[in-house]
């Protein structure tokens, strides 16, 4: 993993208003230096992000592009997504887990693969719907390619958008933001 295990634990963080705090759920922290950085983002709030019940519940992690990352960033999602369930925000089946270790996966291996720096894996619970946002430094939107049994490779993407309710990618000054949108109900048990 990218350094001590204990520091890169998720810690999900909710606001009770319109406006995030950046406080992990039940503690009084301060909002992480990542989730300040990304765009958009002001005093750890990002304008306009969808809330659950005046609430929003949100992880994120930088990771560096090495041979590990897929798997620290699936540990990542894992954690956040277990203690979603241990906090009681929400069922947590094992479809909706492996669903969003693929995508988690498919969209951190194409980071991995095409962009020359570190990547941001964040995940928010809003509403029924678990978002996976992964930040990458190239500024090339990713393509989904047409089904095609008879190709080798490339179909990443194409699951990704089958087993999402949406997928969008952005162009940002640093690079690209690719956020894919997960139903948590029982489509995704």
């Amino acid at each position: 993993m990218n350094g001590d295990q204990n520091l890169h634990r998720p810690q999900a963080r909710r606001a009770d208003s319109d406006r995030a705090t950046g406080e992990p759920a039940g503690a009084g922290a301060a909002a992480s230096p990542a989730r300040r950085d990304f765009p958009g983002a002001v005093g750890g709030a990002v304008p306009g992000r969808p809330v659950l019940a005046g609430r929003c519940v949100w992880a994120g992690e930088a990771f560096d592009v090495t041979p590990g990352v897929i798997g620290d960033a699936r540990r990542f999602v894992t954690g956040f997504l277990a203690q979603l369930h241990r906090d009681g925000w929400i069922e947590v089946s094992p479809r909706l887990t492996e669903i969003a270790q693929l995508v988690v996966s498919e969209l951190v291996t194409n980071a991995r693969k095409y962009a020359p720096g570190p990547c941001a894996v964040e995940v928010e619970l809003s509403g029924p719907v678990l978002e996976i946002t992964v930040s990458d430094t190239s500024p090339v939107l990713p393509l989904v390619l047409p089904a095609d049994p008879a190709r080798v490779g490339g179909h990443g993407l194409e699951i990704v958008t089958a087993v999402c309710e949406d997928f969008a990618a952005q162009r940002e000054p640093s690079g690209k933001r690719v956020k894919a949108r997960v139903p948590t109900g029982p489509a995704a048990g």
